[in-house]
């Protein structure tokens, strides 16, 4: 047998089960309650709606100029 055949395993560190980590991270979890969690999906939605409206109005202006400068 040559060198490269003979290959030392060396000790590997004992594996942590995957879902006792998700468990415990799951622990450290706060969630919040139905008053936190209703004013941030009216925070949410609001602030969606705003930058629609935005972002249309940036939509029509620059529809408005390009159709302005090729007439």
């Amino acid at each position: 047998m040559s060198n490269e055949q003979k290959v030392s395993k060396t000790p590997k560190a004992p594996k942590v089960k995957f879902f006792d980590g998700v468990k415990a991270e799951f622990k450290k979890i706060i969630w919040p309650d139905k008053d936190t969690l209703l004013k941030q999906s009216v925070a949410v939605v609001f602030v969606s709606i705003v930058m629609g409206i935005i972002i249309s109005l940036i939509d029509v202006a620059a529809q408005y100029g390009v159709n302005f400068l090729t007439m």
